[in-house]
């Protein structure tokens, strides 16, 4: 099984899971700068070198080597379920990825086929009812991570937990779990635990939000978007999320966590 989506610094200071939309790439540039001094030139996750990453097949020993025998610092990042997937709405299905295309191909067509999506156009800057074609789209998610159909649930929106737990299950240990809303608070205590070659000053580290302009400009807010049937929804597909990592279940107005996550909880419950 290994440690699918596990970063490491090359100098094996800190280990880092990857929870896709919690500020990922602000994160792996952290990382990488505490190595060498600078910042990757480009989107971190095209990072081939200079950053140990599971997928790499050379980095696999190091990783497998540090988790195994908790010789560095581990931690990762969550952040609010209803924030998350909205965020993953507007980047994902009606953006424009980097590479000048739409995600995964054919994916958008099916859903404005099958579930009746509108996404803003060819490019996705016109104007389309945001809060009905995301309300659309939750139907959509809750269907590929209930019943693995149209397709496999995507990294983008599947549960934070499950990202988590492939780290735990495998042998790893968390020392920290931070939350986005959080964010200069949990990473200056990650920076507090660690030695690293360069230091890093968080007040000069700008935010790498790769995503940014990706898509349409999110028109209301978050709670906007949650009427009794989403939240209901939101809750069946993310209950492990909103439990474990103490987020509000019942307000979508709340972005904040309501208190401190139990990494004893976390691995005991995550561990299976």
């Amino acid at each position: 099984m290994g440690f699918p989506g596990t970063w490491m610094t090359t100098s094996e200071s800190v280990v880092y899971r990857v929870v896709p939309k919690c500020a990922c790439s602000t994160i792996g540039q952290i990382l990488y700068y505490s190595d060498h001094g600078s910042f990757y030139d480009g989107d971190i996750h095209d990072s081939t070198s200079g950053l140990h990453k599971w997928a790499q097949e050379e980095s696999q020993e190091p990783i497998t080597r540090v988790v195994e025998s908790h010789a560095a610092y581990a931690f990762t990042c969550v952040r609010n379920p209803y924030s998350r997937i909205l965020s993953s709405f507007f980047d994902k299905i009606c953006g424009i990825q980097r590479n000048g295309r739409r995600y995964r191909g054919n994916l958008v067509p099916t859903l404005a086929f099958t579930y009746g999506i509108e996404v803003g156009g060819d490019d996705g800057q016109g104007e389309f009812d945001q809060i009905a074609s995301f309300r659309r789209f939750l139907l959509f998610a809750r269907d590929t991570i209930r019943w693995r159909r149209p397709m496999e649930p995507d990294i983008h929106w599947s549960a934070m937990s499950g990202h988590v737990g492939t780290f735990v299950s495998a042998g790893g240990r968390y020392d920290r779990i931070f939350w986005t809303e959080k964010f200069d608070e949990g990473m200056a205590d990650v920076l507090k635990h660690i030695e690293t070659p360069h230091q890093v000053d968080l007040a000069q580290i700008p935010r790498f939000n790769e995503s940014e302009g990706h898509g349409p400009k999110r028109l209301h807010p978050v709670e906007d978007y949650f009427d009794d049937l989403s939240m209901h929804l939101v809750y069946e597909i993310y209950k492990k999320d909103f439990d474990l990592f103490r987020y509000d279940a019942g307000n979508p107005a709340n972005k904040m966590p309501t208190g401190e996550i139990d990494l004893d909880e976390v691995h005991a419950k995550l561990g299976g």
